[in-house]
């Protein structure tokens, strides 16, 4: 996603190994979410809402979900940019797959069935899980998850580079599609401690990991101070 920009600490295959390590990553912490019962990442919360309400297939949700963002963030654009769509969609399609792997799998070892106190837990490092894979990947800026890349846009473009006020403006679509979906459903699903503290540290936790995890890996900017110049 944007030019390459090579230097001493940002090589193309340190960039290229951040952006797999945080797709996997990414399924991985999500797939703990939703297994834990205790609470998923707000999207994915209501991906499983809509999931219990229609029967449609979770991981399909969720790619239809990266469709949505992707044509959100040309709109946000405000330009048709075809390569960037066509990354977000390959990245949304591998990782509606892991998600799915990572999911099933859990649900083979019998995690869902674990004691809450254990479940609690998975929950929480399931959402620091993807919240470091957000940071390594958006860091990288080759391609990305669509929605990962709607916030980014709104970070650099709109927030002044605030990952905190990015994420909680990004968590408003998914919110109301849980309060729809719950009164023909008379519950909500998948919304927890794990969805609270999701909500609360996303964008602290992104910051943080940018940091402390792979430091060496800086914001390769060429895209977002393009952004930033360009704000209207």
């Amino acid at each position: 996603m944007g030019d390459v920009n090579i230097n001493d600490k940002n090589t193309l295959k340190a960039r290229i190994m951040a952006l797999v390590c945080g797709l996997i990553l990414n399924a991985f912490g999500n797939a703990l979410t939703i297994v834990s019962s205790c609470g998923s990442g707000i999207w994915t919360a209501a991906a499983v809402n809509i999931n219990k309400l229609l029967g449609f297939n979770l991981g399909l949700l969720i790619f239809t979900f990266g469709i949505i963002n992707a044509i959100t963030n040309q709109v946000l654009l405000r330009r048709i940019d075809i390569p960037r769509f066509v990354e977000e969609i390959i990245f949304i399609s591998g990782f509606s797959y892991f998600i799915n792997i990572f999911t099933r799998l859990f649900t083979t070892l019998g995690w869902e069935n674990s004691a809450i106190w254990i479940r609690i837990p998975m929950s929480l490092i399931g959402v620091m899980c993807f919240c470091t894979a957000i940071s390594l990947y958006q860091r990288a800026n080759l391609f990305m998850h669509p929605n990962d890349d709607t916030t980014n846009i709104l970070r650099f473009k709109f927030l002044n580079g605030s990952a905190v006020l990015s994420q909680l403006i990004d968590m408003i679509p998914p919110i109301i599609i849980i309060i729809v979906c719950s009164i023909p459903l008379g519950q909500v699903y998948s919304v927890g401690v794990g969805t609270i503290f999701s909500v609360i540290c996303n964008g602290i936790i992104i910051q943080n990991a940018d940091k402390l995890v792979f430091p060496s890996l800086k914001h390769n900017k060429n895209i977002n101070e393009q952004l930033q110049n360009k704000r209207e």
